[in-house]
């Protein structure tokens, strides 16, 4: 199995439990990856035939920012869930970070691994 992946996708959203976080946005930071076969894209060389990019970052950004969410581990299970469900793929891993969530740590976050069905 092959992976497609995006690595240090920056998204500015809602995010937090602290009612101070409820009003401001912060910068969280996915790693996407996703199970495929490759070959019939190379073979072809047609974005048609290939997980595209920038329709994964699009979609997985709308998703982050549609509403103010408290935990990063929602973050990773609804982004899992849409990848799995809109992309031809069979298994997923999303890590979700949270840079500056701990004053003395580069960042905090969570990684998780979906599978489909």
């Amino acid at each position: 199995m092959d992976t497609v992946f995006i690595k240090k996708l920056c998204i500015d959203t809602v995010i937090g439990v602290y009612e101070w976080e409820k009003s401001i946005q912060q910068r969280l930071e996915l790693d996407l990856e996703l199970q495929c076969d490759t070959r019939r894209a190379a073979a072809s060389d047609d974005i048609r035939q290939a997980l595209d990019y920038s329709v994964i970052a699009t979609q997985v950004t709308e998703l982050v920012q549609r509403e103010p969410i408290e935990l990063i581990e929602t973050v990773a299970e609804r982004v899992a869930a849409l990848l799995l469900q809109n992309f031809a793929t069979n298994r997923v891993q999303v890590t979700v970070s949270k840079p500056g969530a701990v004053p003395t740590a580069e960042t905090v976050g969570v990684c998780i691994e979906r599978e489909a069905g």
